[in-house]
């Protein structure tokens, strides 16, 4: 039979590993926020250097094209990092709240789509039109069309779920009316061309900033939630053993 020593040093060890498992979810929010300022700066820097491509008629791919095209390729990659960062912690928030993990898989999914496709557009660089469209090109508009749709109804999945967790419903408040948003301009954007083509044309760069700024506000605004508002348990609180075991093992 265990004895009661025994016990209190499992449970020791069962709370130590959810303090370590928290803190590393509090630091996964903080870089994805801190990416996303990353993000503005370096989208920023690359706009105001030659060859000033306009932010209101051109895609912010054409950014990566040209003598400076290196900073948008790195951002293409903090883009996928920033939001891997975010699906991890989000994973991490569930397991420590006991939420249903399998609720939001669909979401994540989607979300993970939108994170991959950011790493694979720095590798396929896009063509700046009216420059014929070359294989590296495709890839970019293909994979941009998947990464932007999985980052649209990704986040709308998700908001969605987290009516079903106690601990996320006022996180949903907030990220419900987002991620709205954010399908609304992705359609924009992905079916602007067919629907007024000479607008598209003309603003089709603005559009598409539009949106990609509200995927990262959406990001941004879940995350500074958990971090801010006491979404995430208590780093002095402990867990039962078996769901430290869970929590530690569920996503591996």
């Amino acid at each position: 039979m265990k004895t009661a020593s025994e016990k209190r040093t499992r449970e020791g060890r069962a709370s130590d590993s959810h303090a370590g498992e928290l803190a590393k979810i509090r630091r996964r929010y903080s870089v994805a926020l801190v990416g996303i300022v990353l993000y503005i700066v370096l989208d920023a820097v690359a706009q105001l250097l030659p060859p000033h491509y306009s932010p209101i008629s051109q895609a912010e791919s054409d950014l990566a094209v040209g003598k400076f095209g290196y900073i948008m390729t790195v951002n293409f990659l903090n883009r996928g990092l920033l939001s891997l960062e975010f699906l991890l912690a989000f994973m991490g928030t569930i397991r420590l709240n006991d939420g249903r993990a399998r609720n939001y898989r669909g979401g994540l999914l989607l979300l993970g789509t939108w994170s991959m496709g950011a790493f694979l557009l720095a590798v396929f660089p896009t063509d700046v039109p009216p420059t014929p469209v070359s294989w590296h090109g495709a890839i970019h508009l293909i994979v941009a069309v998947i990464a932007f749709l999985g980052g649209a109804f990704g986040a709308l999945m998700m908001s969605l779920r987290m009516e079903s967790d106690r601990s996320l419903r006022g996180v949903r408040q907030i990220a419900l009316p987002v991620s709205v948003v954010v399908v609304v301009l992705c359609i924009l954007d992905l079916l602007g061309g067919s629907i007024a083509h000479h607008a598209a044309a003309n603003y089709g760069g603005l559009i598409e900033r539009l949106f990609l700024g509200s995927v990262l506000l959406w990001i941004a605004v879940v995350s500074a939630f958990m971090l801010r508002k006491g979404q995430l348990p208590p780093q002095s609180s402990g867990i039962p053993l078996a769901s430290a075991s869970k929590a530690s093992s569920y996503w591996r």
